[in-house]
């Protein structure tokens, strides 16, 4: 069923005490994405840490969407980072004798 993958905007802010038009602020600013089934707005389940996380930023530091814009924009970049240097790695132990491993 296409709905196993959807979680209902209104049951995740009730549980996570948090206003529909937060989420909708966060889609609207392009930080997450929404279906919209009739008359139902839905989150991803993929997304559902990231939206935590975006919950908390806001209400736990009081950070504003812009502010959380950049926070994921930067966490993205690290991550990515991570990764390139992480393939360096594995590069460069490639090339290395054995007993420099």
């Amino acid at each position: 069923m296409e709905n196993e993958h959807l979680v209902l905007i209104t049951k995740f802010c009730l549980h996570h005490d948090v206003e529909p038009s937060f989420i909708s602020s966060l889609h609207q600013f392009g930080l997450i994405n929404v279906k919209q089934q009739g008359e139902e707005l839905y989150l991803y389940i993929e997304e559902i840490s990231e939206v935590e996380k975006m919950v908390r930023l806001h209400h736990e530091l009081g950070i504003n969407l812009e502010g959380i814009d950049v926070i994921n924009n930067l966490l993205k970049q690290i991550i990515e980072l991570q990764h390139e240097l992480q393939q360096a790695r594995n590069r460069l132990n490639t090339f290395a004798p054995d007993d420099e491993r």
